[in-house]
């Protein structure tokens, strides 16, 4: 088992700045690939960014990309997604997700998942 526990999230104005961070516990972090996931109400959960094992491979949804960094630190298992330019549309709940393989954009591919955390931006 993998627990993963979402912080960071909050209230920022349209153009801020936020940093999500997700800290893993219960089996060995270097061994995840790790997805950044964010659904927004009345919408479909949807891929945001997700980064190797080692940190050395990203990936971004084409909305983001540009505006948002995911990295990792294995030494303190968590891993970060950096937030600028922020905009009405990226607000939703974002959740962290794990699994052995990936990187992965599907969701479906993920086997372990944080309860979220509530990003709001107000333009």
């Amino acid at each position: 088992q993998v627990q993963l526990v979402e912080s960071g999230g909050g209230l920022v104005q349209a153009g801020g700045s936020l940093r999500l961070s997700c800290a893993a516990s219960g089996r060995t972090f270097s061994n995840y690939a790790m997805g950044w996931f964010r659904q927004a109400p009345g919408k479909e959960r949807e891929f945001v960014a997700a980064i190797s094992r080692s940190g050395s491979s990203t990936l971004y949804a084409t909305s983001v990309k540009g505006r948002f960094t995911v990295s990792r630190d294995n030494a303190k298992n968590t891993v970060y997604l950096q937030m600028n330019s922020l905009q009405s549309e990226d607000t939703a709940v974002y959740y962290c997700a794990a699994d052995r393989s990936g990187p992965h954009s599907s969701g479906d591919r993920y086997e372990y998942w944080g309860k979220g955390t509530q990003v709001t931006v107000s333009s």
